[in-house]
């Protein structure tokens, strides 16, 4: 245990008995944040000649991590006073020396990605693992530095190879890490106002990605990614569902306008997890579906003007919404939904009209499961998401009404019974944020009927307790007004094409109609000892795995992890 029995060579490296812990520091810093491993551009290089600087910024790095390595879920702001190295780190704060760092970060993240008509041609460097594990580091010492990369658009020079590197990671359960960590650090930026702005931004695509074809913002690319790996990923990936959601949750009340694309993944993914057997079989698994309906509502409520491709496909599977509200509770309709279930997984992409999956982009190639034999490090398992985020308001001005046990799963605020103490502006016209804290609300959980000591069975009355709290009412009044003036539209006009309904959709409002907006709940990352174990058992596994030649390992009784073939 680290907190009894500290590493003593890390222990001395950053204290001040030595004396070189600056210039040591420095110098790590420098050396990774300075390199460029495409050089002057010049085709084939890497293969003319050797890189020496590789595998010194490879060590470097790995230093780097490893001796910034400290549990800082105490909440001590002075963490670790002893460890000059994160002394160092969280007091860097001049804007050039985070354009500096940042600058390194965006060129190596994106340097594995980088497309050239030649093939082959530029170098690869293939430490994205630490690199993601410094920049995680260096968000949660030095809060100045992730204010800062959430300042410009730098952030999605971040955010695009992280969303690779999930797309491409899904099938294979040796990189079930890298997942999470590309996870983690997505809900730490998703907590901040900006990145939900940021996300506003038109996405070219310049790196071919297993997803569909869309035109749009990396909003639309954040929710088809993260469809992409709810829907095909490996099955060791559903732990992260909650985590997914509570992203697509905290920046929801932001984002202007989403593709069809995206609008048709957010309903499928509320198709899928609405049926019945799925609701049914897992004591939490109607927490996705309140993560869904929050996300609708966010937008709904702060961002309907741009959003009328959603608002066509809400109108379009309505009948998602209202099977949900007359959702069956009885005894004998659970245990025959349990009976039907035929499937284990989510169903395949192709929504319930059997229209054929939208093509991949060009050049892209599928999410391959690991080769048999690769190794990989065990990870502990990950904190509940209720464990690992702290409620904030999402609002700028003004305290707002404490949220009480009416809420929904999490703390969702139900639109017409908690209003904002004063009227709001919408978010994306908002100035920075002071976050004022709300507590949370608990879903009063029935008891569930144990069968044999240990299966858990869902009861009616389990059923009935969350199926009240489903915050239903904004969607429902929506179609109630939208749904007889398209018909009407349709019918008069003798409308056949979807493009004539979303230009009337778009021209339309629903002010005064819709119940008084619910107040935007921003759940942020917090430290807490689950997540700084499962990074230190991570970041060890990583090191491990890429240093076993020369097997410096041999003969060593490895206890944090094991490692295990795939």
């Amino acid at each position: 245990d680290l907190h009894t029995a500290p590493n003593r060579w890390i222990q001395y490296l950053t204290s001040a008995e030595n004396r070189h812990a600056l210039p040591m520091f420095t110098s790590l810093l420098n050396t990774v944040c300075a390199y460029d491993p495409v050089g002057l551009g010049l085709p084939y290089n890497h293969l003319l000649f050797a890189d020496t600087a590789e595998p010194l910024v490879d060590a470097a790095l790995q230093i780097l991590i490893v001796t910034l390595d400290h549990d800082t879920s105490q909440g001590d702001d002075t963490a670790a006073p002893d460890n000059l190295f994160i002394n160092y780190l969280s007091r860097i704060h001049r804007d050039e020396d985070f354009a500096f760092v940042l600058r390194g970060f965006t060129r190596l993240l994106n340097n594995p990605l980088v497309q050239t008509y030649l093939p082959n041609s530029t170098k690869k460097v293939q430490f994205h693992q630490e690199l993601l594990v410094f920049f995680w580091k260096m968000c949660d010492y030095n809060k100045k530095f992730l204010y800062y990369v959430l300042k410009s658009s730098d952030v999605l020079e971040i955010l695009v190879p992280i969303l690779f590197h999930l797309n491409d990671s899904r099938a294979d359960q040796s990189r079930v890490g890298l997942m999470h960590i590309g996870v983690f650090i997505l809900l730490l930026l998703s907590g901040e106002r900006n990145f939900g702005v940021r996300l506003n931004k038109p996405y070219t695509a310049t790196i071919p990605m297993d997803i569909p074809v869309f035109t749009g913002t990396h909003a639309d690319l954040l929710i088809t990614v993260f469809h992409k790996i709810i829907t095909t990923g490996h099955q060791r990936l559903q732990p992260l569902f909650d985590c997914l959601l509570t992203i697509l949750v905290n920046v929801s009340p932001y984002l202007k306008t989403l593709s069809m694309v995206a609008s048709t993944k957010l309903l499928h993914l509320l198709e899928a997890f609405s049926t019945p057997w799925f609701l049914f079989s897992s004591p939490t698994n109607h927490h996705l579906v309140f993560f869904l309906l929050e996300i609708f509502n966010n937008i709904i409520q702060y961002q309907f003007d741009g959003n009328s491709n959603l608002v066509y496909t809400i109108i379009r599977k309505r009948q998602v919404f209202h099977s949900l509200a007359s959702l069956p509770s009885d005894y004998g309709t659970i245990a025959k939904s349990l009976t039907k279930r035929t499937r284990k997984h989510l169903p395949s992409t192709n929504d319930s009209d059997n229209t054929p999956e939208t093509p991949s982009m060009e050049g892209s190639r599928p999410a391959l499961p690991a080769e048999p034999g690769t190794l990989k490090a065990t990870l502990p398992d990950t904190p509940g998401i209720e464990k690992m985020t702290g409620q904030e308001s999402g609002h700028v001005m003004g305290d707002l009404a404490e949220v009480g046990s009416a809420a929904a799963v999490n703390g969702s605020a139900e639109p017409d019974q908690t209003p904002p103490t004063q009227s709001t502006p919408a978010p994306a016209q908002s100035a920075p944020h002071s976050p004022v804290k709300v507590k949370a609300a608990t879903v009063h959980r029935s008891p569930s009927l144990p069968v044999g000591g240990s299966q858990w069975v869902p009861t009616s009355e389990w059923v009935a307790s969350w199926k009240s709290k489903l915050p239903l009412q904004t969607i429902m009044r929506l179609l109630q007004v939208l749904v007889p003036q398209v018909e009407k539209i349709c019918i008069d006009k003798g409308l056949t094409d979807e493009s004539e309904i979303l230009k009337f959709l778009q021209h339309g409002t629903l002010v005064g109609l819709l119940p008084v907006p619910h107040p935007i709940l921003i759940r942020k990352y917090q430290a807490n000892s689950g997540t700084t174990t499962w990074f230190r058992t991570y970041m060890w596994g990583i090191i491990y795995l890429r240093n076993v030649d020369p097997p410096i390992w041999y003969d060593t009784d490895v206890k944090l992890f094991e490692i295990q073939r795939v």
